[in-house]
């Protein structure tokens, strides 16, 4: 079973709204970014997939937002993989701050042709490069 990958940010003050907290949307922002990071580690760089022939798109993405993060605290974001289908990869992601969990989600891609865009499976190599992420899947997450 997999670790949890994880990524340490800290909140920008153009991130948070009036009411000084991290505004919605710059979650799944800090959930790509970290996902980059990620592909980081396991492969090199995102573009290697991409000479090698595939891409991702997303599919899908879910945030539960629990707690708010404000302007100038660190952040942890972990990622882990609940699901490597076939054609499609679904990561969870965890915002924390210390302990406290902050935000929980998620996001589907889908693995395609780098040049058609046409759906594709995702290759061997790939799979192997995100197997140290890869947990068993959470019941919580469609399609698991």
């Amino acid at each position: 079973m997999g670790e949890p990958f994880r990524h340490r940010l800290r909140v920008r003050y153009a991130e948070c709204d009036m009411q000084g907290h991290v505004f919605n949307a710059h979650y799944l922002a800090y959930f790509d970014l970290t996902l980059t990071e990620l592909w980081r580690a396991a492969i090199g760089y995102y573009g290697l997939m991409t000479e090698r022939g595939v891409d991702l798109v997303v599919a899908e993405a879910n945030a539960r937002y629990l707690a708010a993060a404000r302007f100038d605290e660190e952040i942890d974001v972990e990622a882990t993989i609940e699901r490597l289908g076939t054609t499609a990869i679904t990561t969870r992601f965890r915002v924390l701050r210390g302990e406290r969990l902050l935000v929980d989600g998620w996001l589907r891609h889908v693995c395609v042709d780098a040049t058609a865009l046409t759906k594709t499976p995702i290759p061997g190599w790939l799979r192997d490069a995100l197997a140290p992420w890869v947990i068993a899947a959470s019941p919580a997450l469609p399609g698991a």
